[in-house]
């Protein structure tokens, strides 16, 4: 299943959701990954300073990937002509 993010808020319900999905708490997930359970919830709740190395750790832990793609901008009106 693919969900799309944009914002680190979006990034971090992605997160939650992995996290409950595996039926982990926040603890037990920054035990997994060597954070501490506040780092976590920042994470969860979208904080933008979370550095690309934790956030992938967070992603290796859940089962979870990072896919880089070009944006979709929906249909071009003048395409519809």
């Amino acid at each position: 299943m693919h969900h799309l993010a944009r914002t680190p808020r979006q990034i971090g319900t992605l997160i939650r959701r992995g996290r409950k999905r595996l039926e982990l708490s926040q603890r037990a997930l920054g035990e997994k990954v060597g954070l501490r359970q506040e780092t976590i919830s920042l994470i969860e709740n979208g904080n933008p300073a979370t550095r690309l190395d934790t956030m992938l750790a967070v992603l290796a832990a859940l089962d979870l990937e990072f896919h880089i793609a070009s944006r979709s901008r929906g249909t071009n009106p003048r395409d519809l002509v």
